[in-house]
C-alpha cells in the first residue's frame, strides 16, 4: 500500500456551475454526500452500502479539461487557503455530525490506499489530482443522505474562476 498523502496542496479547486458556487463563497455552503461508488456498491449489495462515508471532493489542479470532466460545469471555486478551509469544513461538520470522524486527504490512484475504497480511483482518473473530505459516523447507519453544511462566507480565502 501506498502511504497516504495528508500535506494539504497550496490551492484547491472545485468545478461546479457557477450559481452553486456563488452559494459556496458567500454562505460557505457545502453539500455533503455518499461517495458516488457507494451508490454502485448499495445496488450490488441489495442496499446495504459497505461504504459509510459523507464526502466533498475537489482537486488540486486547474485544467480547463476538468470543467467537462466533472460535468458540464462553467466555474471553478478557487480555494487560496486550503488549511483554513479545511479546518472550517472539519468543525461545521462536526457541528452537523457530531458522533462522526473526519479526515481529508489526497486519493490514490492505481493502488489501494489504506484509507479504503473511497480513497482509491483508477490510475486512469490520475489527472484529476483528487482531494477528498470524508466523514465515517461512530456507529453504522441504515441510510445515508446527503448533508447540507455552512462555514460562513469565504471570500478573504477563495475566488470564482469562469470557465473560458
Amino acid at each position: 500500500m501506498s502511504p497516504v498523502d495528508y500535506q494539504r496542496p497550496p490551492k484547491l479547486y472545485r468545478y461546479s456551475q457557477r450559481t452553486w458556487l456563488e452559494r459556496s463563497l458567500t454562505s460557505g455552503e457545502f453539500r455533503l454526500r455518499p461517495p458516488v461508488d457507494s451508490l454502485q456498491i448499495q445496488h450490488l449489495h441489495h442496499g446495504r452500502s459497505t461504504i459509510q462515508l459523507l464526502t466533498l471532493s475537489m482537486t488540486s489542479v486547474f485544467n480547463d479539461a476538468l470543467f467537462a470532466t466533472f460535468g458540464d460545469n462553467n466555474c471553478c471555486l478557487v480555494i487560496n487557503n486550503p488549511e483554513e478551509f479545511g479546518e472550517r469544513i472539519h468543525r461545521a461538520a462536526q457541528r452537523m455530525l457530531p458522533n462522526w470522524a473526519g479526515i481529508d486527504a489526497a486519493i490514490s490512484y492505481g493502488k489501494q490506499s489504506p484509507l479504503g475504497t473511497a480513497f482509491t480511483k483508477n490510475q486512469h482518473d490520475v489527472s484529476q489530482n483528487e482531494w477528498l473530505f470524508a466523514w465515517r459516523p461512530a456507529q453504522p447507519t441504515i441510510a445515508l443522505r446527503p448533508v447540507i453544511i455552512q462555514i460562513g462566507n469565504i471570500e478573504k480565502i477563495a475566488e470564482l474562476r469562469d470557465r473560458v
